[in-house]
């Protein structure tokens, strides 16, 4: 029966009215507890498109993880405090960092839980074979566990090698355990877990999504870190992930990983186990999960954990807080660098006090959304005086920073909204000098194989590329 046109009229007088509402709604309710950004964003899309943005806006508007995930969180920091606090009083020199820098410190720890602590040794390893070979090695001399927490690992030339090397380490009796990301390590987990499993290989999916799914997460909640623990003894940290580095042209992209050995390894095992135990609800009860360690001096350094589990943005109040306190020198490394207001001020702020900031990105982009969303900043910076440097023989996917030659922070997080703020993410904060020169050298090698943007030629971009940057702008807080 066909439909009059009075019916027609009361519909759409209907739907109209309920746009209406959901914008009406959703301004109040929408910037409750989160950024200026944030909720622009949010409130742009629904204005333009209420119901559509309101179903994305239930999907991926929470940032929070569930209440049963903060409530698993906050139960396995309390009883990993305890172990904690005994392990370090027994093993650990607790050394405070210079004396311009102890605030940050204080403030990582209240933060991240963990406490700057000396004895470390620290190799950088920016080969992207050299880190793969350097990690199967251990895994071959490991006689307790390999623990191995990644966002991405899959089954190819990279990632065979690693899963060979499992392999012949539970066939020795070592334990092995993966926690991998649901969506980054999608492509390969069913595999993985088919081919591991049935030999003793324990594989556990980190923050599944979906509707349907038992404690699953928000779609685009994501456990970033990329960590290997070995024995307790031996950590694996950094940019890298379990997966081939070579890009569409056939160059390797550059990466920054730590092979590490000391006390701050412990800090890294309550990670790993932190995060299994959201997963599996079980914890782990093998003989030398933390071994001790006796070495003396060595360099201090402190893991900083990050993710929407803590309640705020612990990776970049410390970014932050660090920019604050330089003197003379801030070099940021990032492939992805989509800032929110306050961190923008902070560099601004550094420039004027004489500090000399540098950021190094990849001339070459594996998002072109991304890219132009980073882009869109480079015109206020370098009115700012904002050194910006395009890295040029393949893809920098390195993520550090250095402060005047004294403290570096090196890690798995971008200098974007999505890692400051939705993603799980692992750094270490490193107080030496000594191996900060280590990093302030490989930063030197990326400023050769670069050039320096200027003010001048951005402003000869195209029309088309300043449309793109000024829409992809408007959407920073979602990518």
């Amino acid at each position: 029966m066909p439909i009059k046109a009075t019916q027609m009229s009361t519909w759409l007088t209907l739907f109209l009215v309920s746009e209406w509402v959901i914008r009406l709604t959703t301004v109040i309710y929408v910037p409750q507890r989160r950024s200026p950004a944030a909720a622009r964003t949010w409130l742009l899309m629904i204005f333009l498109v209420p119901w559509p943005g309101l179903f994305a806006y239930a999907l991926f508007g929470h940032i929070a993880l569930p209440r049963s995930r903060r409530a698993l969180h906050a139960r396995m920091a309390e009883r990993i405090a305890m172990t904690k606090r005994q392990w370090h009083d027994a093993n650990a020199p607790l050394v405070a960092p210079p004396e311009n820098f102890k605030p940050i410190a204080k403030l990582a720890e209240a933060l991240g839980g963990f406490p700057a602590i000396a004895g470390n040794r620290l190799d950088f390893l920016h080969d992207y074979q050299g880190f793969i070979d350097r990690l199967v090695q251990d895994i071959d001399g490991a006689m307790e566990h390999v623990h191995l927490l990644y966002y991405l690992f899959a089954l190819d030339s990279v990632g065979t090698l690693v899963t060979a090397a499992l392999l012949r380490a539970v066939n020795r009796k070592v334990a092995c355990r993966l926690v991998l990301d649901s969506a980054g390590s999608r492509r390969d987990l069913t595999i993985l877990i088919a081919e591991l499993e049935p030999f003793g290989v324990e594989i556990i999916e980190s923050l599944p999504a979906g509707l349907m799914r038992r404690k699953a997460a928000r779609f685009d909640l994501r456990n970033h870190r990329k960590l290997a623990i070995i024995d307790g003894t031996i950590a694996y940290a950094g940019s890298q992930n379990i997966i081939s580095g070579i890009g569409s042209g056939g160059s390797v992209q550059r990466e920054l990983g730590m092979r590490i050995v000391g006390p701050v390894v412990a800090e890294l095992q309550v990670v790993f186990l932190t995060d299994r135990f959201n997963e599996v609800e079980k914890t782990c009860t093998d003989r030398n999960l933390f071994p001790p360690h006796q070495e003396l001096g060595g360099a201090t350094m402190q893991a900083l954990p990050s993710g929407p589990a803590y309640g705020q943005a612990n990776f970049k109040m410390v970014a932050q807080s660090l920019i604050q306190a330089a003197r003379f020198r801030v070099f940021l490394t990032t492939p992805y660098f989509i800032p929110d207001e306050a961190f923008l001020e902070c560099l601004q702020m550094a420039v004027m006090r004489g500090v000399e900031v540098t950021l190094m990105v990849s001339l070459e982009s594996d998002s072109r959304l991304v890219s132009w969303a980073e882009q869109s900043f480079y015109e206020r910076m370098l009115a700012d005086g904002v050194h910006i440097r395009l890295f040029e023989p393949s893809f920098l996917h390195a993520k550090h920073l250095s402060i005047d030659d004294q403290v570096a922070v090196v890690g798995s997080s971008n200098l974007d909204i999505r890692s400051f703020t939705l993603n799980n993410e692992i750094s270490l904060i490193i107080y030496d000098a000594s191996v900060v020169g280590e990093l302030v050298r490989v930063e030197c090698d990326y400023v050769v194989h670069s050039h320096e943007l200027t003010a001048e030629t951005w402003e000869k971009r195209g029309v088309l590329q300043r449309i793109g940057q000024n829409m992809m702008r408007l959407a920073d807080a979602l990518l």
